[in-house]
C-alpha cells in the first residue's frame, strides 16, 4: 500500500479554511484558532494525548476550543478509532493498550504538524496575540 501525504494534510486544510470562512469577521476568534493550531505540536509533544483530550472541556476561548475539537475529529477519522471526537473520548483514551495509544499519539503528532503549517497559510494577515 502506497502512503498518499494529502491523506493527512487535505483534512486538516478543509477543516482550518472552513473556520476561518465560518468567522471571517471575528478577528479575535481568528486569533485564537491560529494560535491553538499553531501550538497543537508543542502542547501534544509535552503533555500528551490525554491531558488535550482534558483541556478540549476546559478551555473558555471559543476559537481555540473549536481547533482542539476538529482535531480530534480529523485524529478519530484518519485513526478510525471510533468516539475518539466526542464526550467519551477521553475515556477512551485511558482504556486503549499501550501500543495503540502510543500509535495513535504518533499519528497525533504528525496531524498536529498539518494543523500548525496550514495555520500559518490560512490565517496569514491574522496577526497579534489573543490570550
Amino acid at each position: 500500500m502506497t502512503f498518499d501525504p494529502r491523506t493527512i494534510a487535505t483534512p486538516v486544510f478543509e477543516v482550518l479554511d472552513s473556520l476561518r470562512s465560518q468567522d471571517a469577521g471575528n478577528t479575535e476568534r481568528l486569533k485564537e484558532q491560529k494560535k491553538q493550531a499553531v501550538e497543537l505540536y508543542t502542547y501534544l509533544s509535552t503533555w500528551g494525548m490525554m491531558r488535550l483530550k482534558a483541556e478540549e472541556k476546559a478551555l473558555n476561548q471559543e476559537g481555540k476550543k473549536q481547533v482542539v475539537k476538529k482535531f480530534f475529529e480529523c485524529l478519530q477519522d484518519l485513526s478510525g478509532v471510533q468516539n475518539l471526537a466526542g464526550d467519551g473520548g477521553l475515556m477512551l483514551l485511558k482504556k486503549l493498550d499501550i501500543d495503540e495509544y502510543l500509535g495513535l499519539t504518533g499519528l497525533g503528532l504528525a496531524l498536529a504538524q498539518e494543523f500548525s503549517f496550514w495555520a500559518t497559510a490560512i490565517y496569514s494577515g491574522i496577526e497579534g496575540d489573543s490570550n
